[in-house]
């Protein structure tokens, strides 16, 4: 399902313009970056909860060369589905 998808169900379900359906939407998503960019958890009860991981540096190999590599470490973001989601999901 994309972004799109989205705003046509909710369309469809509420009768209101596409147009206006799309910013709200777009704009949800921006508000979560923003937030995990600052920093910040975003919960969302009974979805699940964003937030940015630091993972540690490491050493990997390339799989072609066989050749030692240096991964410098960096920041993820993770997502772990609520309660209800898991339920639903299953």
């Amino acid at each position: 399902m994309t972004k799109k998808d989205i705003v046509l169900k909710i369309a469809n379900e509420t009768k209101l313009k596409q147009q206006d359906i799309k910013k709200v939407v777009q704009r949800v998503l921006d508000t979560i970056i923003e937030s995990l960019v600052n920093g910040q958890t975003v919960e969302l009860r009974n979805f699940g909860i964003f937030k940015v991981k630091a993972r540690r540096g490491r050493t990997g190999r390339n799989p072609r060369t066989g050749q030692v590599v240096p991964v410098p470490p960096k920041k993820v973001v993770v997502f772990k589905p609520g309660l209800e989601m898991k339920k639903l999901v299953k």
